[in-house]
């Protein structure tokens, strides 16, 4: 997806442009949780790939929304500087966001051993090695990530319901067809991401356990981003023309 988008020329548009970024944070994400080296820079690296994933996805959800319900703004709202722009602000705050959480957890006293029920380092094992109570710190990230979080989930929900009244009023079932189509395998890698998540950090610790753990691990690190493009493939019909042509080009030079 990478090289279609980077060689294809008529590929070279806001969507297709987040659309790359997008496939770097997953690509990021899957070489950070099979890496065993470092626990501090594997925590670093994940936490800095989800964040800014959640970012590109939530401008993404913008870029939808201005092209279904401001199209002749498109342009001016979305040009080249202001992608740029957004895409930078995107890993800017990951970068913020991964180093504090990072520095926050690793100055915590572990006393209940170093090992981690888990295949990769991720805050909630880390933290059950601890034997320090959550101070204000803690707490204070922990919000914030929170309010992060919701205003994303809520910006998204908002733009959706926008982009849906909008592609309702278009009278001919083409164009509406059409519309849905460009939405819908974002709506469905956001709706894969958010909920894996979620329910991973939001499940009461009752439900914890040395096996179930590790599999919903799996479940919002490796499948989000081994899925999406999957999903954005089979949907985009001028992806899947770019992909096949870069595979058949390399096919025959082979």
């Amino acid at each position: 997806m990478l090289n279609a988008v980077a060689c294809g020329h008529h590929l070279h548009t806001p969507m297709f442009f987040f659309l790359l970024h997008l496939a770097l944070s997953d690509l990021g994400s899957i070489c950070t949780t099979v890496s065993y080296s470092g626990c501090a820079a594997q925590l670093f690296f994940f936490m800095f790939f989800m964040s800014a994933e959640l970012s590109i996805l939530t401008i993404m959800c913008y870029d939808r929304d201005v092209s279904i319900c401001k199209p002749l703004h498109y342009g001016t709202l979305l040009g080249s500087r202001a992608c740029a722009h957004m895409a930078a602000a995107a890993w800017a705050s990951a970068f913020l966001y991964s180093l504090l959480h990072t520095a926050n957890t690793f100055s915590l006293p572990l006393c209940h051993g170093n090992a981690l029920g888990q295949f990769f380092c991720d805050i909630p094992q880390i933290l059950k090695l601890s034997c320090s109570k959550f101070h204000l710190w803690e707490l204070g990230l922990i919000a914030v990530s929170a309010c992060l979080g919701f205003g994303c989930f809520v910006f998204i929900v908002f733009s959706y319901v926008q982009i849906f009244r909008a592609v309702l009023k278009i009278p001919s079932e083409q164009g509406r067809h059409k519309a849905f189509s460009t939405c819908l395998p974002h709506l469905v890698v956001v709706s894969l991401f958010v909920s894996t998540v979620a329910f991973t950090y939001m499940k009461p610790p009752s439900m914890s356990s040395p096996s179930l753990d590790p599999a919903l691990s799996v479940l919002y690190s490796v499948m989000p981003p081994a899925l999406n493009p999957l999903i954005y493939s089979l949907r985009n019909q001028e992806l899947k023309a770019a992909v096949w042509t870069l595979m058949t080009g390399w096919f025959w030079k082979h």
